[in-house]
């Protein structure tokens, strides 16, 4: 009698295994759906993290060939100083830009200061400023 109770559930179980198993159907498409999102607000975080990376990187770039040129000008340093630090900046960077250059006996001093976009460069910017600092000694 054990025998054929044990029959009897084992079927009912693969019976009720079937229709568990039809019932979750579909289930992998709707977790997809779900965590789609979540996947494109990481991607979103992830790419603001690298243009805010990347303008660090403009800035002091910027800033060490702006006091370069400062340094090696003959005439007019502080223009030499701020077209240099504008000169490789791309356009979303650059027309946000601020740039100071100072002299003082032994070395020249530059300061670049540049807008972080969000997500698009060029369309919008954040509010805070990345700056970027740089000096070369005074030939001469």
């Amino acid at each position: 009698m054990a025998a054929t109770e044990m029959r009897g559930l084992r079927t009912r179980r693969r019976r009720d295994g079937d229709s568990f198993r039809e019932r979750d159907r579909g289930q992998t498409a709707i977790e997809f759906v779900g965590v789609t999102p979540l996947i494109i607000l990481l991607l979103i975080a992830l790419w603001q993290c690298a243009l805010i990376g990347y303008t660090f990187s403009l800035a002091s770039n910027a800033a060490d060939e702006a006091a370069r040129a400062g340094t090696g000008a003959e005439y007019l340093p502080t223009l030499a100083c701020k077209r240099a630090a504008r000169e490789d900046l791309p356009d979303a960077w650059e027309s946000k830009s601020t740039t100071h250059c100072q002299a003082t006996p032994t070395l020249y001093k530059a300061e670049v200061s540049l807008k972080v976009p969000v997500l698009v460069p060029g369309v919008l910017n954040w509010p805070m400023t990345i700056t970027g600092e740089a000096a070369s000694p005074t030939e001469g």
